[in-house]
């Protein structure tokens, strides 16, 4: 019989659980970015520039590979390989997502962040800047809990042999944090053997 670890209300299969649908939920976001900014590389290329942070020279570079790694990224964490070096990854494009909006909004910009393929001048562009701030600092979140804990369920990174699981106890094994203190014989308490003369 396997006994489950828990640490309060977050026993390991809960853990597992939440793995997979973190993986999901940030791979699923970086799936659908890289997709929308690769429908159309010029667009994408024109919301790097808006943001005035990098060098001309650099723009078209940055704007052209931005959606390729997104897909790149958003398919590993979906199959859940290499998941503690994806979610590294992950976690500091999302961080440059979060420090790149915060600084237009610091800054005054009046842009589309570009974030969903959309790119240009808004009027009103502070309720964008709080979506984009609120998802990517969520995904950040995401990212530190999937590196900790793994991939959890469904993920190739498993089936691969690529993380150590724990099996849990054998059949028959006493969970020893189960053990009472009161249990464990005290040594005082056993009577010695007879010395063999």
């Amino acid at each position: 019989m396997r006994v489950e670890k828990s640490s309060g209300f977050l026993t390991d299969g809960r853990r597992q659980w939440v793995g997979l649908v973190l993986r999901l939920l940030a791979g699923g976001v970086f799936l659908y970015t890289g997709w929308a900014k690769l429908q159309d590389i010029d667009d994408t290329i024109r919301s790097v520039r808006n943001y005035q942070l990098l060098p001309e020279a650099v723009v078209p570079t940055v704007g052209t590979a931005l959606p390729v790694v997104e897909l790149i990224v958003g398919v590993l964490l979906v199959a859940g390989v290499l998941t503690k070096v994806v979610s590294v990854v992950t976690g500091l494009i999302s961080l440059a997502f979060f420090v790149g909006v915060a600084s237009a909004w610091a800054r005054g910009l009046q842009i589309e962040c570009g974030c969903f393929g959309n790119s240009g001048f808004t009027s009103n562009p502070v309720p964008g800047y709080v979506r984009e701030l609120v998802l990517n600092g969520a995904i950040m979140l995401a990212c530190v809990w999937l590196f900790r804990r793994g991939a959890g369920r469904f993920s190739l990174d498993t089936a691969l042999g690529l993380t150590v699981t724990d099996p849990g106890p054998a059949a028959g094994d006493a969970d020893l944090a189960d053990i009472d203190a009161d249990e464990i014989d005290d040594p005082e308490d056993t009577p010695a053997a007879p010395r063999q003369t």
